[in-house]
């Protein structure tokens, strides 16, 4: 069965707290360790985020018929695909301390992953025309997003999306 979040648990990470200095400081001393292992954890991270919810695998095309754990562990796009996310992932928590980095570098990895999706699951219909059409929809979405958080200040941050 596949886990749901509830609203309570939605609504406190819209209702984020601002990171002291002093839990950056942990983040970051915590993320180091973490990251010199950084192949095998985001292997995990996506394992298990794939078991927990099974329905996000239809996003992705190269995982979506990966029901075996060991499967996806020897999946070479899997290791490749975690290796981006971990990556992206470094450069938040190296960029705590600057907000407009952290939302250019989210902004990016989302509509860089919206185009992913959408060219894996529609390739027939994504033409170049269509392309050329969804990144200047992706700089849109890019400049809303960053403003967005901007605009809402660091302690608006949803640490969900961290």
């Amino acid at each position: 069965m596949e886990k749901v979040q509830g609203e309570m648990e939605i609504e406190r990470w819209e209702r984020s707290e601002e990171i002291s200095d002093a839990e950056k400081k942990v983040i970051q001393e915590t993320w180091s360790r973490v990251y010199a292992n950084c192949e095998d954890v985001g292997v995990s991270i996506l394992i298990r985020f794939f078991v927990n919810f099974p329905s996000a695998k239809q996003y992705f095309s190269q995982f979506k018929h990966m029901d075996d754990t060991l499967e996806m562990e020897r999946s070479l796009q899997l290791r490749k695909h975690a290796q981006r996310v971990m990556g992206a992932i470094n450069t938040v928590v190296e960029n705590l301390n600057d907000p407009e980095k952290v939302s250019s570098v989210l902004a990016l990895k989302l509509t860089g992953v919206m185009l992913e999706v959408i060219s894996e699951a529609y390739g027939n219909d994504f033409t170049p025309e269509a392309h050329g059409a969804w990144t200047k929809m992706r700089t849109l979405i890019y400049t809303h997003v960053t403003a967005a958080y901007k605009e809402a200040g660091w302690a608006s941050y949803p640490s969900a999306t961290l």
